[in-house]
């Protein structure tokens, strides 16, 4: 009887260490699914940035072709109204 007493106490032990290390295995495999996710979530907002910086760029490349061109017309406008002005001159010494 106390061999058949030991004999159940040792099977009993050996399900628990068998259980044990399941969960084990299983909270292994969630963490390892959990690092998985965070690795692509961390890809994802790094493409997302560079797609960001890349439109941010190109709209301040746009202002600053925006902002030459206006000045470029300024300039012309500054050119036109002084030849304008000299034109009148002319003509008011005449």
């Amino acid at each position: 009887m106390v061999l058949t007493l030991a004999a159940a106490f040792v099977v009993g032990c050996d399900k628990q260490k068998a259980a044990i290390e399941e969960n084990k295995e299983a909270k292994k495999e969630a963490i390892d699914n959990r690092k998985d996710a965070v690795d692509i979530a961390a890809k994802e907002a790094k493409k997302q940035t560079d797609v960001d910086a890349t439109v941010e760029k190109a709209k301040i490349e746009a202002n600053k072709v925006a902002a030459q061109a206006q000045l470029d017309a300024d300039k012309k406008k500054a050119d036109a109204q002084a030849a304008f002005e000299k034109a009148r001159v002319d003509a008011e010494k005449k």
